[in-house]
């Protein structure tokens, strides 16, 4: 179920600076452990409870510590968008991974997933007859060694076929001699308000659809695999056999505005420095400038979003507008802004696009730093 979560509720206080450690400095991204940790299991003991595999797309931290955390949770192995990002994990130990996307094998590429194929059980999404043919084909004897998941188009109209076109693909991809193992969909659009419940619901149907279209074609789809941060929890067995949610690991902006993570539930923020005030006219709320820009907080900005981030210790103030190293804030929060020199958290909005813009992470824990965890995927774009 949605969490519940007043938006407007003021912060009593600020504990940011008392939560960025001495050592950091600014910009930088930073991982509560304690918080992570506890998303981790709560998703985990979540989605066993209801009888399901957990495999967590691992695009959103890129982290192999990260994944360590996942796995011993209880997570039946990962989900990755490349093979790049599937090679990183492959050399860490990972075992199990799911490459969710219709890909459109070069021979560089069939060579790499040939090799990842003798380390780890690989499998990879196929939408189209064509592009099952050209898996084959770039396999060739390795092509039994690789599963592959028909992407099902439950209602984001991205990648994936109609439920009813399943059996097609299905079939061009057992002829090019690839394992088919299941269906799999991605419910995009359950990021919007209102819509995670709905979205679930369609996810569901069209998995099921898709499995009996299949199952009357002769093929047995033993993976039915689902789930978004948003739906996680509302995916049913009765459909599904797995979820992938990435986000739920740190939460993000989007999450916490949707009701789909509370404050203390945010693992993530960046941390940033109030380098300059801005008075537009009398009258209008004062402004300052932080020192962390669209080049460590990402530029996505959804049209219902409040703005392009969230202070979490400022919840009345308001990001809005970003250039590449600075953000521009609106203070709503009452008395006067914070002075030049101070230091805030912010929340990203989109918190899959953060991660990918830094090098490493700095791991804290009540205020301390603990560690620092190397972003390993990042950039492993193909």
């Amino acid at each position: 179920m949605p969490i519940s979560v007043d938006h407007n509720e003021p912060r009593p206080g600020s504990r940011d600076a008392a939560a960025i450690p001495q050592e950091v400095d600014t910009p930088e991204i930073l991982v509560d452990v304690d918080a992570l940790d506890r998303n981790i299991t709560r998703m985990a003991q979540a989605v066993q409870a209801k009888g399901l595999a957990l495999r967590p797309h691992a695009k959103t931290h890129k982290i192999p510590e990260i994944a360590a955390r996942q796995l011993a949770a209880g997570a039946a192995g990962l989900t990755v968008a490349t093979i790049g990002e599937a090679e990183v994990f492959a050399a860490r130990g990972v075992d199990n991974i799911f490459i969710a996307y219709p890909l459109w094998i070069s021979s560089r590429k069939a060579e790499r997933l040939r090799r990842l194929a003798a380390t780890a059980v690989i499998s990879v999404g196929v939408d189209s007859a064509s592009g099952a043919a050209m898996l084959g084909e770039g396999l060739g004897e390795a092509a039994g060694d690789v599963a592959v998941l028909v992407e099902i188009d439950s209602g984001h109209h991205r990648s994936g076929v109609r439920p009813e076109a399943a059996a097609t693909v299905a079939k061009a991809a057992s002829d090019a001699g690839l394992q088919v193992a299941g269906v799999f969909t991605f419910p995009g659009h359950s990021y919007a308000p209102g819509m995670p419940a709905d979205a679930a619901a369609q996810e569901q149907a069209a998995l099921n659809q898709a499995a009996e279209v299949l199952a009357a074609a002769g093929f047995e789809a033993k993976v039915r695999s689902g789930g978004s941060t948003p739906t996680a929890l509302l995916t049913e067995g009765s459909a599904a056999t797995e979820v992938r949610p990435g986000v739920y690991v740190f939460g993000d902006a989007q999450q916490f505005e949707l009701g789909r993570c509370a404050l203390e539930d945010i693992s993530l923020t960046v941390a940033t420095t109030v380098v300059s005030h801005h008075t537009i006219a009398p009258g209008t709320p004062a402004r300052f400038i932080l020192d962390a820009g669209s080049k460590i907080l990402g530029s996505d900005r959804p049209a219902w979003a409040t703005g392009f981030g969230r202070l979490i210790d400022h919840l009345e103030a308001r990001v809005v507008a970003l250039s590449e190293h600075q953000a521009t804030v609106e203070w709503h929060d009452g008395g006067a802004p914070p002075p030049i020199g101070t230091r805030l958290r912010v929340i990203p909005n989109h918190v899959c696009l953060a991660i990918n813009l830094v090098d490493e992470v700095a791991v804290v824990r009540q205020g301390q730093l603990v560690d620092r965890w190397s972003v390993a995927a990042r950039g492993k774009n193909r």
